[in-house]
């Protein structure tokens, strides 16, 4: 059960691939999916892997590698160490150098894990001890580097498509500011943020970093930007991100069948121009945690789950009655995302199918969702990444 003996071992998949007559592997969000060993894998076993080639993986997936290679091309990057720190006293040196506040993040990272805000040098000893375990458990790679943490960032990222015949094109914005523990709980887009002036700049930005490394299929690039619009590369996920469906909604357009057309040889069937977006989709992760109690997993049995329907509501889950949310892996129980005319109309349609939604049997974050909905902050999109606590911290009971 635990991902090191399971998930992570590209050879149990690859021997099923093989018993199965599997011609192709998509690798999901997580585990494997932006893993360059295992892409080299199944090309060796004849398995065609539905992402970008291992190189591409291998300048993106390593954060500081990352780094370098958009300073390289030009991409504005947020101020940081050149690569990893050795230790806890280089990273003191290194942190006063930059400047504090300061994030100590996991150097082969994402989603997340392995992430620490430091305020103080007092703070970074334990701080960066706590990131190396996290990041050795999550990725097998106990390597962090610093950021300096932006005052009042959003993160703000964009959505690339490339084929293998030399296109490439972004789909526009998503707004992922609403986290908690460095994870993204609401996503939307188009950002409120957002101008046309801005989104222009960041998709060709995109673009640009995409093409540095010569990559293909779906991508990520994602940014912190300031208050007044000033953007910096943050990190690429070589993968699917979670937050996809948004995209699809305003664009119109299916990801995972573009992935898997790409991989199949494809070229792209549009150019930059002929791209737009109709109307605003906000998506929301429903978690078996608790926010009263610092968001901590809620591990238990979902004994019975009744999920929202209808125009324009959409539930991508893999639960169902009697299905057991566990402590061994992220407790995602589903991802609900909805379509409107606008944002207003996007907003209450998410609140009315989070009132649908029922869980039984654990503690979930759904009436933290509805209250976040509500708050003027998020109904005028005036937040950044520190909405959770600064705003809204806990979740009373929503009358549903």
């Amino acid at each position: 059960a635990p991902s090191a003996e399971s998930y992570l071992i590209a050879d149990n998949i690859l021997d099923v691939c093989q018993k199965a007559g599997v011609d192709a592997v998509h690798p999901g969000y997580g585990f494997l999916s932006e893993n360059p060993g295992f892409a080299r894998a199944c090309a060796n076993a004849g398995v065609t892997f539905i992402g970008p080639e291992p190189e591409a993986m291998e300048a993106m997936g390593h954060k500081t590698k990352a780094r370098d290679v958009m300073m390289a091309a030009d991409v504005p990057v947020v101020p940081g160490s050149e690569g990893p720190v050795a230790g806890p006293d280089e990273a003191v040196a290194e942190a006063k150098i930059i400047g504090f506040p300061i994030m100590v993040k996991a150097a082969a990272g994402g989603g997340g894990k392995g992430m620490r805000r430091v305020a103080d040098p007092s703070a970074l000893h334990a701080a960066f001890a706590a990131a190396q375990s996290e990041a050795r458990n999550s990725f097998g790679d106990d390597r962090v580097y610093l950021e300096r943490f932006l005052d009042r960032p959003r993160h703000i990222e964009v959505q690339v498509l490339a084929d293998t015949h030399g296109n490439c094109v972004h789909l526009f914005e998503r707004e992922c500011s609403i986290q908690r523990r460095h994870q993204k709980i609401i996503e939307e887009a188009p950002s409120a943020f957002v101008d046309e002036a801005m989104r222009q700049a960041m998709g060709e930005v995109a673009v640009q970093a995409a093409k540095a490394v010569g990559y293909i299929g779906a991508g990520t690039v994602e940014f912190l930007a300031d208050a007044q619009r000033n953007f910096f590369f943050l990190e690429m996920n070589t993968r699917l991100q979670v937050e996809h469906p948004v995209t699809e909604w305003i664009t119109g357009l299916d990801l995972v069948e573009w992935q898997i057309r790409v991989a199949r040889g494809e070229p792209l069937g549009f150019t930059q121009d002929e791209l737009s977006f109709t109307g605003h989709s906000i998506e929301a992760r429903v978690y078996a945690e608790d926010p009263a109690a610092g968001f901590m997993p809620a591990p238990g049995t979902i004994e019975h789950i009744h999920v929202p329907a209808g125009p324009y509501v959409r539930d991508d889950s893999g639960v169902s009655d009697g299905s057991e949310v566990t402590p061994l892996y992220d407790p995602m129980i589903s991802k609900l995302s909805v379509w409107g005319r606008d944002r207003a109309t996007a907003i209450a349609r998410l609140d009315r199918a989070l009132a649908e939604y029922k869980v039984v049997g654990l503690t979930t974050n759904i009436s933290f969702l509805r209250r976040a909905l509500v708050t003027e902050e998020f109904k005028s999109g005036d937040f950044d990444t520190g909405f959770v606590g600064d705003v809204i911290d806990g979740a009373p009971p929503v009358d549903s």
